[in-house]
Formats: structure tokens, C-alpha cells, sequence
């Protein structure tokens, strides 16, 4: 293992849903006061994830540092998830994890990716753009803004 790649990306077990979890439970957190409410990918139940979607870990001297779930639904290729442990964020893992998401994507035939976030997650919404997602919808729920966004990807 290289030190410019310090992780290992890799398909998610049933064993590794308690450290999902955890991991989207650190990730998130923070939203709380901003929100007023508790983000979803901190209730998901990311055993069901595993079983039903497409998962993948990012782990560390095996532990788990990033998750990221990935669905496919009406819309298209849907990234659900994405959640980096406080340590790790800013090392390129979550980078690593949406180019990931993209080859799966493109490797599944589909030719964009897209995913929804808050509209008071505006760090997230930040990130997303500069990497080429555009806003095309806003769904507003009893208690949320979800802002979608979509990248076109090329074959």
C-alpha cells in the first residue's frame, strides 16, 4: 500500500454495518444544530444498505474511515451516501469514493450520476458543484430542503 493512497476502497460487508453506521454517525453530527433535526444517513440502516444497494468502505489498517452507498432508482444512479470519519476528511478519501461512484455509474451503463443533499448542508453543496454537479430540483419536505444535483459523465 502506497502512502499516497493510505486506505483501501473496497465492496461493504453485513459484518461492516455497525462501523458504517458509526462513521455516518461522526460525519454528520455536526449538522444537528444547523438543521434542527438528525440527518438521515445517521438513522439509515446500513445492514438493509448492504443487503439491497451497492456499498463500498473505505478502510484503514481495517478500519472503517469513509462509506459510500449507491443506489439505482427512477431518476437514474444515485449516490445516497457518502460519509467520512472527522479524521480523515480533507485526505482526498471522499474524493477517492465519489470518483468510484462515477466509474460505477459509467460501468452500469448510465450516463450521469446524481445525489440530493440539504439545502443548509451548503459545504457539501460547495464541494459538489466545483467537481461539475448542477442543481435541477429542490423538494421541499415537511422538515427539509433537498437541493439535487446531477453530473453528466463521460464515456
Amino acid at each position: 500500500m502506497s502512502s499516497a493512497t493510505p486506505w483501501v476502497l473496497r465492496r461493504a460487508h453485513a459484518s461492516d454495518a455497525v462501523s458504517i453506521t458509526a462513521c455516518a454517525i461522526e460525519a454528520f453530527r455536526h449538522y444537528i444544530p444547523r438543521l434542527g433535526l438528525t440527518p438521515i444517513p445517521m438513522t439509515k440502516d446500513y445492514g438493509a444498505a448492504i443487503a439491497n444497494a451497492q456499498v463500498w468502505v473505505a478502510t484503514q489498517q481495517d478500519e472503517v474511515i469513509a462509506a459510500l452507498v449507491l443506489d439505482i432508482t427512477e431518476e437514474g444512479f444515485l449516490i445516497d451516501v457518502i460519509a467520512v470519519r472527522l479524521a480523515h476528511q480533507g485526505t482526498g478519501v471522499g474524493r477517492a469514493l465519489l470518483e468510484l461512484a462515477e466509474r460505477e455509474a459509467l460501468r452500469q451503463g448510465h450516463d450521469s450520476i446524481y445525489l440530493f443533499t440539504n439545502e443548509k448542508m451548503t459545504e457539501n453543496r460547495a464541494l459538489y458543484e466545483r467537481i461539475g454537479y448542477v442543481e435541477y430540483r429542490r423538494l421541499t419536505l415537511a422538515e427539509r430542503t433537498r437541493v439535487f444535483l446531477r453530473k453528466p459523465l463521460k464515456k
